[in-house]
C-alpha cells in the first residue's frame, strides 16, 4: 500500500490528547495501526498521555521538539526518532519559534 498525505485531507485538532493550541495533520487509519503527518506550530502541544494497549514512534522531519517521555524530558531533533512502547506515556511539545513536522505511527 502506498499513502500520499497529500491526498489526505487535513484534520485541525484543537487541544489534542489536552495539549495546547492545536495538532494538525493528515490521518491514515485502519484496524491495525493509524499513521500520521504531523505538525505543531511554536507552542502548541500533544498533552502527556499512556499508550495503555498500543506503542508509538515519532520521527522528526522538521525543527526539534520536546518529548516528556515517563516524566522525563528529551530533546528531538530532526532527523530523530521517539519510540514509546505499550504502558509507557509521553507528549510531545514545541518550545522553538518555528513549524515542528513529523510522522507518528501507532501500532
Amino acid at each position: 500500500m502506498i499513502l500520499n498525505f497529500d491526498t489526505i485531507e487535513e484534520q485541525v485538532i484543537p487541544n489534542f490528547k489536552g495539549g495546547e493550541k492545536v495538532f494538525r495533520t493528515h490521518m491514515y487509519t485502519d484496524e491495525a495501526c493509524k499513521i500520521m503527518r504531523a505538525s505543531l506550530e511554536p507552542g502548541a502541544s500533544i498533552g502527556v498521555h499512556t499508550h495503555e494497549t498500543d506503542s508509538e514512534v515519532i520521527f522528526m522531519l522538521k525543527g526539534t521538539g520536546v518529548v516528556l517521555s515517563d516524566g522525563e524530558k528529551k530533546v528531538l531533533p530532526a532527523g530523530s526518532c521517539h519510540y514509546c512502547p505499550k504502558g509507557h506515556s509521553h507528549s510531545l511539545c514545541n518550545e522553538s519559534g518555528e513549524v515542528i513536522e513529523f510522522y507518528a505511527v501507532v501500532v
